[in-house]
């Protein structure tokens, strides 16, 4: 694909190449991340002033900012070091007086000479009794007045560029905004009565009113609306990359689900039926398979995974199954061998540990074919483990893993299909920014036999109030977490917090009954803590949030999160989801430092009121936004300078289907239409994708 189209290029020169942009501004813009002239035109106002003409000061609703004819009448130059410079100008109707601090006097009598005409425009305040403007925004004369926008748009600034360096910059900046061919389906924009993007950009910046500011307004709406499109084209080029690669038909007989089934004492929920029958008919297809299985805390997702799996066996082919981390993998492996063994399929475990001879034997185990589903971390992908065939990749805990990770495990699977396993619920806009390249399937029903969780909030002064209702509970055999606070973003002091509390709890409950677990400690130790908890030897796991993922004791009916405030929503949800896994009726405690936050408190008062993970995540999307929610940093979530993730998730589906929709029709993007979308993937610096058509 060759490369940046020469239409753009004005638009990508360097800021010094803008008139009225010197060295020094060009310096300080980045700091607003303004870097060459595309930004200044994706930098819009965000607020305006009111510069129409008034005939007086009289009877204006004082303070504010009003522009007027006057005539110029008396100097008053201060009396002594430090007062202001006065002048005394008449409007229609009134006088009151201009004021100048350390101002030179040479240049206010040029400025304004006595019994001349002025256009002023200023915030005008009454001091006194008199009206003041101090250092009008604007002093012309009046054949020039028409230099003032009736209406003026206020710019984002950083400090040494002031609104009139911006206007200047920006206004040079839209003059080099070439008129582009149209990306946008004609009947959509029709339909939302869209501008063009020339246009869309000019009313934008010179808005004639409050209303042309607002995300609604029809040009900012298209401005935002192509900032969607470019990201969701990247998404749906990665997508058909990814279903490009020859797939295979893998068909199952269901005769290892069906023994599965049989031997369950309860039926799967109707989500989890309608989920494996839509990932069945994605692995039957000749296109390759690229879904994510989103289903909230305890929804079912392990069983509706091993199902999927049990295909690719019946099939003739090998099934695998990836962790983020080792506790998470033998997880699997212990959730999965009962389930394995009912099947009579063959299921083992590669993770970092497996050294030497016995990591030998396994790979060699696998590439015979004699392995049938295999569950690991990464290690699983590493270059010398080769499968016989593999037909189905499953990734739990998918956000850890960005579009570029998901492309990669797409190349090593040879053709395999991909599923992506997520226990955090989502909001609509967000899974569609973060996995709009995937096909969606929702578990949103409860499995039968899962208890409520008692939720309670105790404020820390209660603390041995807490500490006895667990020893009672432990006296009646039941088990507890105790999940230490997030003292701040160290483990090593997170890890301090997590001992002192396990020494305490153990004084007072006995040696052998409580455990610990901390990012810090080497794997085995970690894992031989959570092996002596499962199986029931200690009663209560004192921890940091490590053990916040896919934990499943269910024995386990306690919940105690000290200083819960200082967790994320969709953390405590996750952690609260730890319990309530079997019979006994749960409980979980947050135990909160007074006096809360107005947050701390919503959001403890969220998790009290509702157990559904949709609108917790809805919720918490609302307190925090966008970036905060995935934790932009790692998320690979896209940074939009116009789009609102929060408020326009209803374009962003919109944007989704447009996208597939272009592709679907024009793979190659060589129509007219595919053509300006690929100017659009350049204008908004979307190189992933660009290299995405060049490969396709």
């Amino acid at each position: 694909m060759a490369g940046r189209p020469p239409i753009l290029f004005p638009l990508f020169a360097e800021l010094e190449t803008l008139a009225g942009v010197g060295p020094k501004t060009a310096r300080l813009l980045p700091q607003i991340g303004i870097e060459k002239p595309r930004d200044l035109l994706f930098t819009l106002p965000y607020s305006g002033i009111d510069r129409r003409r008034r005939a007086t000061i009289q009877g204006a609703d004082l303070p504010s900012v009003l522009t007027l004819e006057v005539e110029v009448g008396r100097h008053l130059p201060p009396r002594s070091r430090g007062r202001p410079y006065r002048v005394e100008v008449h409007d229609a109707e009134t006088t009151f007086q201009l004021v100048f601090f350390h101002a030179r006097e040479d240049w206010l009598q040029r400025q304004l000479p006595f019994g001349q005409r002025r256009i002023v425009s200023g915030k005008v305040e009454l001091f006194d009794g008199i009206g003041q403007m101090v250092h009008p925004d604007h002093m012309l004369p009046p054949e020039e007045a028409d230099e003032i926008p009736v209406f003026e748009p206020v710019y984002p600034l950083t400090q040494g560029v002031t609104q009139r360096v911006m206007a200047k910059a920006t206004q040079a900046a839209l003059e080099r905004a070439p008129e582009l061919g149209e990306w946008i389906d004609p009947a959509l924009r029709a339909r939302e009565g869209w501008p063009a993007w020339d246009d869309a950009l000019r009313t934008a910046h010179r808005p004639l009113s409050m209303s042309e500011l607002a995300p609604q307004s029809p040009a900012r709406q298209r401005l935002a609306y192509d900032e969607l499109m470019a990201h969701q084209l990247t998404l749906a080029l990665a997508r058909s990359a990814v279903r490009k690669g020859k797939g295979m038909p893998t068909i199952g007989d269901g005769r290892l689900r069906d023994r599965v089934l049989a031997a369950l004492p309860y039926r799967p929920t109707g989500a989890q039926d309608r989920a494996l029958a839509e990932i069945a008919a994605d692995m039957a297809a000749p296109a390759r398979m690229n879904r994510l299985l989103q289903g909230d805390v305890g929804a079912g997702k392990t069983l509706v995974a091993f199902l999927a799996l049990l295909i690719a066996v019946e099939a003739g082919g090998q099934g695998a199954m990836m962790a983020p981390t080792e506790i998470l993998a033998r997880q699997h492996l212990d959730g999965l061998r009962p389930l394995a063994e009912t099947a009579g399929v063959r299921l083992d475990i590669l993770t970092g540990r497996d050294k030497g001879g016995e990591r030998a034997a396994k790979l060699a185990a696998l590439a015979a074919g004699e392995i049938d589903i295999l569950v690991g971390t990464h290690a699983v992908f590493q270059k010398d483990v080769d499968f016989a065939d593999l037909r189905l990749a499953i990734v739990d805990e998918q956000h850890r893993f960005g579009v570029a990770q998901r492309l990669a495990l797409g190349t090593k699977g040879r053709s395999a299909d991909m599923l992506v396993m997520t226990a955090t619920p989502i909001p609509r806009s967000l899974a569609l920014a973060q996995y709009g390249d995937m096909d969606v399937s929702l578990l949103d029903e409860k499995p039968p036999g899962r208890s409520p969780v008692k939720t309670a909030l105790v404020s820390t002064g209660r603390m041995d109030e807490v500490i006895d209702h667990l020893r009672r509970a432990v006296a009646e055999g039941r088990q507890a977490y105790w999940v230490c606070p997030l003292v701040e973003e160290s483990e090593v002091i997170d890890m301090t917090a997590a001992e002192e509390r396990f020494r305490r709890l153990r004084a007072i409950l006995g040696e052998g009954v409580v455990g610990l677990v901390h990012g810090q400690m080497p794997p085995s130790d970690k894992d031989a803590a959570m092996a002596r908890f499962v199986a029931g030897d200690t009663k209560v796991l004192v921890s940091t949030t490590v053990i916040e993922v896919g934990v499943n004791v269910p024995n386990a009916s306690i919940m105690v999160i000290e200083r819960a405030e200082s967790f994320g929503l969709a953390q405590l949800h996750q952690l609260r989801g730890r319990v309530g896994r079997g019979a006994a009726a749960s409980t979980c405690l947050m135990l909160y430092q007074p006096p809360l936050s107005e947050g701390g408190r919503r959001r403890l008062e969220t998790l009290r009121e509702t157990e559904d993970g949709f609108r917790i995540a809805e919720e918490d999307l609302a307190m925090r936004g966008a970036g905060d929610l995935i934790g932009t940093a790692q998320s690979g979530l896209p940074r939009f300078r116009i789009a609102d993730l929060e408020r326009q998730s209803a374009l962003m589906a919109l944007a989704q289907s447009d996208a597939r929709k272009l592709l679907a029709d024009d793979p190659t993007l060589t129509s007219p239409r595919g053509e300006a979308a690929r100017v659009l993937l350049w204008l908004m610096e979307q190189d992933k994708a660009i290299r995405l058509i060049s490969v396709g």
